[in-house]
């Protein structure tokens, strides 16, 4: 019995270093934001300061409130999840599928390296270096085009966006297929040679032995994927600053915008990242139930 003991003891005291930063870093902020986002805080010493229970006012002007900024950031934010989901995903499967099958015969390490280069760089570089080449009025790009058309004005384009989008693209598909060539290696070789000897042709390897093998992984990816796509901040805040007219603003810009810029309305700061928790957690939700559906077998 003293020996269960001391192991449960020795176990204890492994974890709680571990436990106790977690309650102090994660658990803590996030449950006295939610507090917050339910009183009229707006500065001063929280603890024994002068401020009230407001309950869900702050939640009820960022649904109703008439420049509807909260789903215009919302939506930009789907649109990042989506492309996350939808688009580095996929493409940083194919591009690993196409490493690890070796149907590139000549610079496979450079191809794989080029394709993971602009993860490594910082997004805030990242997006000075777009803004300067592609989205000034004194632009590289807006410099060519004036070189052939001495006509040509700056103009934005109608969907702001659409730039903000291949630049995520561009920047963390790298990331998925380092992940994905990783786990593809694991994959025994001698079973995809068994199939190739019974006749199976590449789509069918990659249908039958290949995707089911790797579902967990899209899964584990996907979760990433939402999570960094929900608190997108660096990047956007270097190429746009939310513009124009806050076309291209996420929730994580409205809530810096609406905590330190201006007036300060700390509620609603809290308010937006309360919801975008949750937001993240229906959406793993989401993404968890749909990979065990295929797990067992769903077509």
């Amino acid at each position: 019995m003293s020996a269960k003991v001391d192991k449960r003891f020795s176990y204890a005291v492994l974890v709680l270093p571990a436990v106790l930063i977690y309650l102090a870093v994660v658990a803590f902020p996030t449950v006295f934001s939610v507090f917050l986002s339910l009183t009229n805080y707006n500065g001063g010493p929280i603890f024994g300061g002068n401020f009230e229970f407001v309950g869900f006012n702050s939640y009820r002007w960022m649904f109703t409130e008439p420049t509807r900024a909260f789903y215009s950031a919302l939506r930009n934010n789907m649109l990042i999840v989506g492309v996350s989901i939808f688009g580095q995903i996929p493409l940083g499967f194919i591009l690993a599928y196409i490493v690890s099958r070796r149907l590139i015969k000549f610079g496979t390490r450079f191809f794989q390296a080029m394709i993971f280069l602009p993860f490594v760089i910082s997004p805030v570089i990242i997006g000075v270096l777009f803004r300067a080449f592609i989205l000034s009025p004194h632009s590289v790009w807006m410099e060519i085009r004036q070189f052939f058309n001495p006509e040509a004005v700056f103009t934005l384009s109608t969907r702001p966006m659409l730039p903000v989008l291949f630049v995520i693209l561009w920047m963390f598909t790298g990331f998925y297929m380092i992940i994905f060539i990783a786990h593809l290696q694991r994959i025994d070789p001698t079973v995809i040679e068994a199939a190739r000897i019974d006749g199976a042709s590449e789509g069918k390897i990659l249908t039958r032995i290949i995707l089911p093998v790797m579902t967990s992984e899209i899964v584990t990816c996907s979760i990433l994927a939402i999570a960094g796509s929900l608190r997108t901040f660096d990047l956007i805040y270097a190429m746009t600053a939310g513009g124009p007219a806050g076309q291209t603003r996420v929730l994580s810009l409205f809530m810096f915008q609406s905590a330190f810029q201006g007036a300060p309305n700390f509620p609603l700061a809290n308010a937006i990242s309360t919801v975008m928790v949750l937001i993240s957690i229906l959406l793993i939700i989401v993404v968890r139930l749909v990979g065990r559906y295929f797990d067992r077998g769903g077509v």
